[in-house]
């Protein structure tokens, strides 16, 4: 079997909170054109790409494998009876078999659990759509994925050219050298944690302790001790940061200027704050992104302020029209992403702030400009706790996963999102995708419409994604609070034309006498 790679805290999180009323996977729903002389199978052509790429993504090809009594992370190996079969299906699209039915079935399969006993992911492929169309949902657990990750991983499977580019396949694998013997790297690691401290040109961040690699109880036992130590290390070592952090935290909640700030992050409860059941609603919607930047700059905004605005008129409209729009604005969860440009590595990168999305302003034109406003004073608030998440976010304890995985269950199950005020409203999340064309199997890609997480308590998330000239969004909600989430899809483009009418004067008239 080939090594093991436990998860980070952050990562095996999802997987802990994961109940049947509430998945952790994310996904999408692409939609393709088929050249017009195509006679081939696209399907079993599509699968055949995929398969000879999986080594790029080894993540596609790893399971999980579970510590012993859940006492510690899992850890991720290489599936050993991996089959494609079992990951890429050929769906079925009853008629009239357009966009709109596609989505239903998406919303209906984005409810289903992946199985924990082969490589988290799936993809079914529609065919036989209108205008030679071809329908792909895909699915991939956020233990392994988001969506930075996610437009890497798109990038990496798909192709620029209609005819699909040649990989070399994986190159043979190196023999593993026989390991040393534990306790010889025991007394090295202890002379290195020793020394280090008093060489200033060493960094303490590189200590490096043994590990058994074995999934028994009495080596994970010592290999989580290890662990804890070299956590401790690294931990002491970023203390400077952390502390500096703290203090900027502390300043900037004991600012009486910052008191408004704070206030705004209070969400009121809505009737889109409860607990969802295990259906799904889902829709999609594009607009123009070159109108939208030109938008931004016309606002003194950035692109983030516009998807903002556009989410805050949509779901103000819906509010209004179920006669339950509260008086305080309401906040939206903004994932922010900390990945490095150029990191295509599949984990877990992400960071988040609540901002106010000012529902309660009816003006278009100063509700984006109150946006503008409030999440530069979110970003403010939330700047100094970034520094944080790297040090924070891969802490472990034995016996937090069976505990959390009970945590997670009584709150699904107590409904105590009726009756606990929300963390935020909405979730809103903007993903930066390719601006060339893409192809896949010789298929243009037309779309790529994400399929986000709906959570107890925030049961409608936005998730966007960007692509050629154009924004994607992808609207998804608990069936039972927004049974048929398209409308909000409907009001996206009226909200948009508002919002340009308010910010770009229309072209001016010439009259006969001039």
């Amino acid at each position: 079997m080939a090594d093991a790679k436990k998860l980070s805290s952050l990562d095996a999180s999802f997987l802990y909170l994961e109940t049947p009323e509430m998945p952790m996977h994310v996904g999408s729903m692409a939609i393709f054109r088929l050249p017009e002389d195509y006679k081939g199978d696209f399907f079993e052509e599509f699968k055949a790409m995929i398969a000879s790429r999986l080594h790029i993504a080894p993540i596609l090809k790893a399971r999980l494998e579970k510590a012993p009594l859940d006492i510690d992370h899992p850890s991720w190996v290489e599936d050993d009876q991996f089959d494609i079969d079992r990951h890429i299906f050929r769906a079925s699209l009853p008629e009239p078999r357009d966009r709109a039915t596609l989505e239903r079935i998406v919303g209906w399969m984005h409810a289903k659990l992946l199985n924990r006993a082969r490589p988290l992911w799936e993809f079914y492929v529609f065919e036989g759509m209108k205008d030679n169309e071809i329908g792909l949902y895909s699915k991939m657990h956020h233990a392994c994925i988001d969506g930075g990750a996610g437009a890497a991983l798109t990038s990496m499977i798909y192709d620029v050219t209609p005819v699909p580019r040649q990989v070399d396949p994986p190159t043979a694998r190196k023999v593993a050298q026989e390991p040393r013997d534990i306790a010889a790297n025991l007394i090295d690691s202890y002379q290195q944690l020793w020394t280090q401290p008093f060489d200033a040109k060493a960094a303490p961040t590189s200590l490096e302790l043994p590990r058994t690699g074995k999934s028994d109880l009495g080596s994970i036992l010592f290999d989580n001790a290890m662990f804890q130590i070299e956590t401790a290390v690294k931990f002491a070592s970023s203390m400077p940061t952390m502390l500096k952090s703290l203090s900027d935290v502390v300043g900037k909640i004991s600012d009486p200027k910052s008191r408004d700030s704070l206030a705004s992050m209070a969400s009121p409860p809505t009737i889109l704050n409860k607990t969802i059941s295990s259906e799904r609603s889902f829709a999609g919607v594009s607009i123009s992104l070159s109108r939208a930047k030109a938008l931004a700059k016309a606002s003194g905004g950035k692109l983030n302020d516009v998807v903002l605005a556009l989410s805050s008129g949509v779901v103000r409209r819906y509010l209004i029209s179920q006669g339950g729009l509260p008086n305080k604005s309401l906040t939206a969860a903004v994932p922010i992403s900390l990945r490095e440009e150029g990191n295509a590595d599949a984990n877990n990168q992400v960071f988040g702030m609540i901002c106010s999305i000012a529902t309660n302003v009816d003006d278009p034109k100063t509700r984006l400009e109150t946006i503008i406003a409030q999440s530069t004073k979110s970003k403010e608030m939330s700047h100094p706790l970034r520094a944080l998440m790297p040090q924070v976010s891969n802490l472990s304890m034995l016996g937090a996963p069976i505990v959390t995985q009970i945590l997670a269950l009584l709150y699904s199950r107590s409904n105590l999102s009726d009756v606990l005020p929300p963390a935020a409203n909405i979730t809103v999340s903007n993903v930066p995708g390719p601006r060339q064309t893409l192809y896949a199997a010789g298929a243009e890609l037309l779309h790529i419409f994400p399929v986000s997480i709906s959570t107890h308590g925030i049961a409608l998330n936005i998730t966007v994604q960007s692509y050629r000239d154009q924004l994607d969004f992808g609207f998804i909600a608990g069936a039972n609070i927004i049974p048929h989430v398209q409308i909000l899809c409907d009001m996206l483009p009226t909200e948009f034309e508002a919002l340009e009418a308010a910010f770009v004067p229309p072209p001016r008239m010439t009259s006969a006498a001039e």
